[in-house]
């Protein structure tokens, strides 16, 4: 065992799931919004920083997006409009397609 125990839930670190209940609950804005110069920006919002780790989930969004993009604040934010694409990708990654607008 390399974890040891969730302090939320009391689980081992192998079977802690609090970041799986967290997606289930959030509700999840992403807009687009245009920036200086005519450029586009795709804005996740609505995640909770203490319940997701917005940085892996960046990083998979711009993997699979094939974009910049950076954390700010408790939101994230992408090159380009990505609106339907982030939807799918988040909807896979376990959250729930109802809660995303």
């Amino acid at each position: 065992m390399s974890g040891g125990i969730c302090p939320t839930c009391g689980l081992p670190k192998e079977l802690c799931i609090c970041e799986e209940v967290a997606k289930e609950q959030q509700r999840i804005n992403v807009i687009v919004n245009r920036r200086r110069y005519g450029k586009e920006v795709t804005v996740v919002e609505g995640l909770d920083p203490a319940d997701i780790d917005l940085q892996d989930l960046t990083k998979y969004l711009k993997g699979r997006l094939a974009c910049g993009g950076t954390v700010k604040g408790s939101s994230i934010e992408l090159q380009g409009d990505h609106r339907d694409r982030v939807k799918e990708l988040l909807s896979k990654k376990g959250y729930s397609l109802e809660n995303i607008t």
